[in-house]
């Protein structure tokens, strides 16, 4: 099935462009990107964690919206801007003008096809100045083309609860929350005897800089990890997986909604 974890009535792909044309309202439409990355997460998980994730929050987020909100997914986008993992075999990667400019052209052509509304779903935290720069080109290039730039873990969801602070700081990549996400999604692609606990080595103290943050450096994953996870997989559980599916979905659900109500600043 083409439309994996997403309701088959919300796939954009299966309408016809009769339907497309007919569509009412095409202007408050809500078409959403999932952006994920093919790229190693560690020797326990699959190279497709972050669009697993993407597709698998969005689909359950359409499960809590209403019908009458027209929302619908775009097939997801698999490859991304993944360089900072490729001394990982597996790792499948797109330069950053690439990846631009897929995206800038996929864009235009929903904006040809009447749409008006158009969310960049991305679950890769390696591209989220990307999805900046192309929402804002968009924009700039069709002045009644709203594009929303948006990260699948920026919405209001329960990690918190749920992990040590030291796995919110520093679990950044196939750590505890990313491998109970994919113990809950696809359990049969999790090799969890092999899971690793690593954390980055010798960060600075006392500094402003961070890994991530206001203050970040550059770094690629091999000057963090030897076994490619920043974070402690071995903590992860179905049950925490469940709980932040759902939490993350409801989230989003609430955005889908935000965006369709959206109406331009005068």
């Amino acid at each position: 099935m083409m439309h994996g974890f997403i309701p088959p009535e919300r796939y954009f792909a299966y309408l016809t462009w009769v339907a497309v044309e007919a569509m009412p309202d095409k202007e408050n439409v809500v078409l959403i990107q999932p952006v994920g990355s093919i790229e190693q997460h560690g020797p326990h998980l699959p190279l497709v964690v972050d669009s697993a994730i993407a597709q698998a929050v969005l689909g359950k987020a359409f499960d809590y919206l209403e019908p009458t909100v027209p929302a619908y997914s775009l097939p997801s986008l698999y490859y991304g801007k993944s360089n900072e993992h490729w001394h990982f075999p597996g790792t499948v990667t797109l330069s950053a003008q690439t990846l631009m400019a897929v995206l800038l052209e996929v864009g235009e052509s929903l904006y040809r096809a009447g749409f008006r509304k158009w969310v960049l779903m991305n679950a890769h935290g390696g591209q989220p100045q990307v999805m900046d720069l192309v929402a804002r080109d968009l924009h700039q290039r069709y002045e009644d083309f709203w594009v929303f730039p948006l990260f699948t873990w920026r919405v209001p969801h329960c990690a918190a609860e749920l992990l040590t602070p030291q796995e919110l700081e520093f679990g950044i990549h196939a750590g505890d929350a990313e491998t109970s996400l994919l113990l809950a999604m696809l359990p049969q692609q999790v090799r969890f005897e092999q899971a690793v606990t690593e954390y980055p080595p010798d960060l600075p103290v006392n500094s402003l800089l961070s890994v991530e943050g206001a203050l970040p450096f550059a770094w690629v994953t091999r000057d963090l990890s030897q076994s490619g996870v920043l974070g402690d997989a071995r903590s992860a559980t179905r049950e925490k997986g469940d709980r932040l599916w759902e939490s993350l979905a409801e989230g989003w659900a609430r955005v889908i909604r935000d965006v369709y109500q959206f109406r331009p600043p005068r």
